[in-house]
Formats: C-alpha cells, structure tokens, sequence
C-alpha cells in the first residue's frame, strides 16, 4: 500500500522553504497586483500552496501560523530547529500521513469486498472462479451470434462506475463506441467479454485483483472494486 502514498514531505517543504518570497509577502498586506513582480511572486505562492493542499500538508496536523514563521526564519537565515530536529519532526509527520494513507485504502478494500459479497446474493448475479461477477442485463437478438476470444479485437458501449455509482469513464456519455484489444484490457473485461455475444449487454461488478489492483489508475484509487455495463457491439 505505501507504494501508492506520494507525499514527499520533506522535498516538498525544502522546496516551499527555497523560494526565497521575501519577507514582505509572507504576511497579509495590500498587493500591487499590477506591477509584474508582484504578480509573479503572488502566483508562485499561490501554487505553492495549492500544492501543499492538494498534497493534504495543510490541514489540522501543521500549525500554519508556524509553517510561515518557518518560511520567514529560512529566509532571513535564523533557523530555530537544528537541521536534526527539522528531519525528525517531518519524518514523523510523513509517517503520520502514510499510515493515514494505509488506513483509507484498506477500507477501500473492505468496501469493495463488502459490496461484492453482498451482491452476490442479488438475483441474477453469477461469479465465476476467478471472482468476476456479472449479470445479463439484455441479450442480443441472434442466438448464433459470435462470441470473441480473448486474442480478438471488440467494439463496444461502456458505462463504468465505482461501487458508490460515481463515473469515472463512459462510452455511453461520450456518445461513440470504443474499438479496443480484449488483450489490452484488465483482466476483469478479458474474461467477461468472452462471455458475451454480440448484441448481448451484461453488467460486471469486478473485484480490484482483476481491474487494476493496488496501482489504481487516474481517477480510480488503489484497491477499488468496479462496475462497468458493457454491450457487445461487434468483433472486428
């Protein structure tokens, strides 16, 4: 799990502490937002510290009253912590946010096994050996129709969501079906796809060992069980 915690909050702060801002713009005062330093210097301080609270640095655990009087001693060169003391007390901090970190992913795992457990109870859900789990939601017109293999390419309309309902990627919203290798695709659809023929349309509720583990990917976090409807448009 720690392979997914990102903070660097030790290169981050160094990197906060070197840009040298100057005193004067470590406090709240009037801006001349029109002059070009002053501008430039208020901008790299904003994203300064939008990334410090995107990284989840500012919050209830950093004082931040101390964390400017920090800037501010760096600056003038009058530090009030030994470099020791420094490396200590944001070791512990990052400690502190790594097992934070550990704590919501393993109760994203918990949720997705919980949901998973539960539907399989529902009517109509099957779960083969591997944990995949689906249930036909429409079935193509032809009974004859082909059913892919997992070498070959497939059209399809996708609509995926995390356990919760939250979209995160939808052919259907985009309004144009997608192309793509059942080789190229997490395991989950590999073998789902398989079942299907074409015409046929099957929701999947996929376990995160056979979506995208504990990577995760863009807006999906690690561990996170998913739920795509997916309709076989063609084989091409």
């Amino acid at each position: 799990m720690k392979s997914y915690v990102k903070v660097r909050v030790i290169k981050i702060i160094l990197i906060f502490l070197l840009n040298s801002l100057g005193g004067a713009l470590l406090f709240a005062q009037e801006l001349d937002l029109e002059n070009t330093e002053v501008r430039t210097g208020y901008s790299i301080g904003v994203n300064i510290g939008l990334n410090l609270a995107s990284q989840g640095i500012l919050g209830d655990d950093v004082d931040n009253v101390s964390l400017i009087q920090g800037i501010q001693d760096a600056v003038d060169g009058t530090l009030r912590l030994s470099e020791e003391e420094i490396v200590a007390a944001l070791d512990q901090y990052s400690t502190l946010i790594e097992q934070r970190a550990d704590e919501q992913l393993a109760e994203m795992v918990k949720s997705g096994e919980d949901f998973l457990n539960e539907n399989a109870m529902q009517p109509g859900v099957v779960t083969t050996t591997s944990g995949l789990q689906y249930i036909v939601l429409e079935e193509g017109s032809d009974p004859n129709a082909p059913m892919p293999l997992a070498t070959d390419e497939v059209r399809v309309h996708y609509h995926g969501t995390m356990v919760d309902g939250s979209v995160f990627d939808s052919s259907v919203d985009r309004g144009e079906p997608i192309s793509l290798a059942l080789s190229m695709v997490i395991p989950g659809w590999t073998e789902g796809l398989q079942l299907m023929q074409v015409g046929d349309k099957y929701r999947f509720f996929i376990p995160s060992e056979l979506a995208y583990g504990a990577a995760g990917t863009g807006p999906i976090p690690p561990y996170s069980a998913l739920v795509f409807d997916v309709e076989l448009l063609g084989i091409d």
